[in-house]
């Protein structure tokens, strides 16, 4: 599986201080199917869940964006 990251995704984890490797830890745990795919998860050392939403299209594993989701979703 390779995982790539759409600019958009990349500043966004820039902008909310996500490191890619979280990101990639994250995907590699995860059964993902073909299609696009949203994904919360608690993250630790994170104040609100993260969003992850990625497109698959054969083993390609594209983040289009991510960001800590603040809507009524707190710890």
């Amino acid at each position: 599986m390779k995982i790539r990251f759409s600019r958009h995704a990349k500043r966004r984890g820039k902008l909310y201080e996500i490191p890619e490797e979280t990101v990639e830890q994250i995907l590699e745990e995860k059964e993902l199917i073909q299609g696009s795919q949203e994904i919360v998860e608690n993250v630790q050392g994170f104040k609100y869940p993260l969003k992850i939403v990625v497109s698959v299209e054969g083993d390609i594993v594209t983040v289009i964006t991510n960001y800590p989701l603040k809507k009524g979703r707190k710890k």
